[in-house]
């Protein structure tokens, strides 16, 4: 494992985690499976789950420096986090039985369904009038989502912003609202996936000193290394992007983890 690497990629998932409300899933799990690659089929369910402790930490952080007159805009929502809760411990659960090949593809095919989506359905790239700014209004997502949504995220190791950043930006909100609001949600998500995982039985590996349950211990904190600061420092001075070239930005990044996960391990 190169650790160095896994610092650097970590610094990518703080960008990720502030500029598109990831918490890292989708960064996180296609380099921890290239660096767990010597655990063999194991490899994709080891990241999935380093993935799920990674996005707890850097969504809680992110969470902790939004300001609140943003975070009140899911005030009224705790049906749908107690939802996405319920969802995630199932898909977690899940997750330690399903095979690492089909989950592979599942993973890969959630992204390009994504993508087809914020490219070609309207409300995404182009929205249909203009867009609210103002947190305070939005329309809330439904609380019935909210299982399904747990239960897809935790299973993939994903933290469900690539469902819910969409959905807000079609309510209306820019994207730098809808990725603020993504990290919550992600938390919600994220934290009963990793209890789930850390209480798994360890794989079988040479590698398994780092492993706690199914959780690469150092890759995780190679991750946070390069991501926590990172967050800090965008938090305080978030960049200024415009709205339409952040949109298409995260339609970029979707693509790029498609063709990560489309290679060899």
């Amino acid at each position: 494992m190169d650790v160095v690497m896994l610092v650097v990629v970590g610094l990518l998932t703080g960008v990720t985690t502030v500029l598109f409300g990831f918490g890292g899933g989708f960064v996180a799990v296609p380099v921890v499976v290239w660096a767990d690659a010597a655990l063999g089929d194991d490899a994709m369910r080891v990241a999935t789950a380093t993935s799920t402790l990674v996005m707890v930490v850097n969504a809680g952080f992110a969470t902790a420096v939004t300001p609140r007159r943003v975070l009140v805009a899911l005030s009224g929502s705790r049906p749908l986090l107690l939802l996405l809760a319920a969802g995630a411990s199932a898909g977690a659960v899940a997750a330690r039985f399903a095979p690492a090949g089909p989950v592979r593809w599942a993973f890969v095919g959630y992204v390009v369904l994504t993508l087809a989506d914020v490219l070609l359905r309207p409300g995404f790239l182009r929205t249909g009038g203009p867009v609210r700014g103002d947190a305070e209004a939005p329309r809330a997502l439904p609380a019935f989502l909210g299982a399904p949504v747990g239960a897809v995220a935790a299973f993939l190791g994903v933290g469900g912003s690539v469902m819910t950043v969409p959905a807000m930006r079609r309510a209306g909100h820019t994207m730098g609202v809808a990725t603020a609001l993504a990290n919550p949600l992600t938390l919600a998500i994220a934290l009963p996936a990793t209890v789930v995982s850390l209480a798994a039985a360890t794989v079988p590996s040479d590698a398994r000193a780092h492993l706690v349950g199914l959780v690469d211990l150092r890759a995780a904190a190679a991750l946070l290394l390069g991501a926590l600061p990172v967050i800090a420092v965008l938090r305080r001075r978030p960049p200024r992007i415009p709205d339409r070239a952040h949109a298409w930005a995260y339609a970029g990044l979707l693509a790029v983890v498609t063709a990560v996960m489309l290679r060899p391990v």
